[in-house]
């Protein structure tokens, strides 16, 4: 009997979420042709300001310690290690890489600091 209750209820859970699928897709439908026109006008006018706003909002939402990183890394234009970053900023020399290569990361996900690979060794060179 507790299994057929089951089936019972599995079988009322599909055609509910059946017809929610159905209405969801009506309304996105509806919906749809209307919001394309309006949408692809703001992209067109929004591209131009989003071309100069990514080195503003790059150094803005900078953590302290990536700002030191980055610090850093622009006065070595040649580039620099992430343990030769760590004792620019002070910190001991067994921690120093661990303490960069988080911000650093960051920074190179953001797309502010360069990351080169030379062998088995990495640089990072600012942008």
């Amino acid at each position: 009997m507790k299994i057929s209750h089951k089936r019972k209820v599995q079988l009322k859970l599909q055609k509910h979420i059946k017809v929610a699928k159905a209405a969801v897709k009506k309304e996105v439908q509806l919906k749809a042709p209307k919001a394309v026109k309006p949408a692809v006008e703001t992209k067109i006018k929004a591209a131009p300001k989003a071309e100069a706003a990514p080195k503003v909002v790059a150094e803005v939402a900078l953590t302290p310690k990536q700002q030191q990183v980055l610090d850093i890394v622009r006065q070595n234009a040649e580039g620099i290690n992430p343990k030769g970053i760590g004792l620019a900023a002070g910190q001991e020399e067994s921690k120093a890489a661990s303490w960069a290569t988080a911000a650093l990361k960051k920074l190179a996900e953001e797309g502010v600091v360069e990351r080169i690979q030379q062998g088995s060794k990495v640089l990072y060179k600012a942008l």
